[in-house]
């Protein structure tokens, strides 16, 4: 058995970092970078995919509406023709960075109400899903497990990654528990590794279905991510399972 560990990354800007990078890098095996519109900008984008390289873990892109202020975990009511140009606009900010470094890009990961919003508004997961078909089919759309980004992806043509969080907590069907709530997030590092490693056997049941997961996501601006993913990777060794980067 084998899976995918992913960390949102690059969630600073300039000197001024939020997250510790290069402690996380060497245990993961892709990175969701940020691209400007919820954290980030130009020179942290270019620093991240530069860090990716040293560690030789595959890079992904990150959109976000455009929400500095908020962190991308507001929720808005944006047209899907506006949704599909942000999502294309941050795609193509980020590829000229990996072009420039010689890296081909492997995935693109919603961020924040933009992922959450989509993993139930189906006209929405379209659009996202327009977006990165019109860029390139090689890449990835990865999405929260058996949600309507998912199936909007699989339905234009996408290969996707169904996606689990050993660090947050879920609802009864399969969507994250809000952020607002007592409950959303581990904290315990323990908690955290032995909730991935039941995520990576059991799956998640998403409103009745039973749906593996392709990989795990991990947030770069906990302040134990580092730990959380060494002692994840400790775990799924223990349980043989192997961590590689989607096959590409």
């Amino acid at each position: 058995m084998k899976i995918d560990l992913n960390c949102d990354m690059g969630e600073s800007f300039g000197p001024y970092k939020l997250g510790d990078d290069e402690a996380v890098m060497p245990f993961i095996t892709s990175a969701s970078i940020a691209c400007g519109f919820h954290a980030g900008d130009a020179l942290v984008m270019q620093r991240t995919i530069r860090l990716a390289k040293k560690y030789s873990v595959a890079i992904g892109v990150h959109p976000s509406w455009n929400d500095l202020q908020g962190f991308g975990r507001r929720e808005m009511n944006v047209s899907a023709e506006e949704t599909e140009t942000l999502v294309l606009y941050q795609i193509g900010a980020l590829a000229a960075f990996a072009k420039a470094e010689g890296i081909e890009l492997q995935h693109i990961k919603p961020h924040g109400a933009m992922y959450n919003q989509a993993a139930r508004d189906r006209v929405l997961a379209d659009a996202i899903a327009r977006a990165v078909k019109a860029f390139s089919t090689d890449l990835i759309l990865v999405g929260l497990a058996g949600s309507s980004l998912i199936e909007a992806g699989t339905e234009i043509g996408l290969r996707v990654a169904n996606e689990g969080f050993p660090d947050r907590n879920y609802n009864p069907d399969g969507t994250l528990v809000p952020r607002q709530k007592a409950n959303a997030i581990l904290e315990s590092p323990q908690e955290v590794a032995r909730h991935a490693a039941a995520l990576v056997k059991d799956g998640i049941d998403f409103s009745g279905r039973r749906v593996r997961l392709d990989t795990l996501c991990l947030h770069g601006d906990n302040a134990a991510a580092a730990q959380n993913a060494k002692l994840i990777r400790d775990v799924l060794a223990q349980d043989h399972v192997s961590v590689e980067a989607l096959e590409t």
